[in-house]
């Protein structure tokens, strides 16, 4: 079995955070941009961090979302991936709502769906 990959990934913006956050998911999840390879169900361990906050998020996600290098719409290749379903995750996840705040339910594109 293959170790998780470690990816780290600073989003400097809420657009960006918007952009990328897949508030679909029960627990959250991200967007991540790349060209590596992943298959659905991959172990990701990611380190996010949000904009005008210093910590480091650790995230051990799932890959639940693949967007391919020819995707329709130009959409940005990369994965989607899952947060877990434990505490940390929830405080990321009420972290990263409360920051994006009434931009939560705009209608703006986002990377995902």
């Amino acid at each position: 079995m293959s170790r998780p990959s470690v990816i780290q990934l600073a989003i400097k913006e809420k657009a960006a955070l918007y952009a990328a956050y897949i508030p679909m998911f029960t627990e959250g999840g991200i967007f991540i941009p790349g060209t590596r390879e992943h298959r659905l169900g991959d172990e990701v361990y990611l380190l996010l961090s949000l904009p005008d906050d210093p910590q480091r998020y650790p995230v051990a996600g799932k890959v639940a979302w693949i967007t391919p290098a020819d995707a329709a719409g130009n959409r940005t290749q990369g994965i989607g991936i899952r947060f877990p379903k434990d505490e940390k995750s929830a405080q990321l996840k009420a972290k990263i709502e409360q920051l994006l705040g009434p931009n939560l339910s705009s209608d703006r594109p986002t990377q995902t769906v």
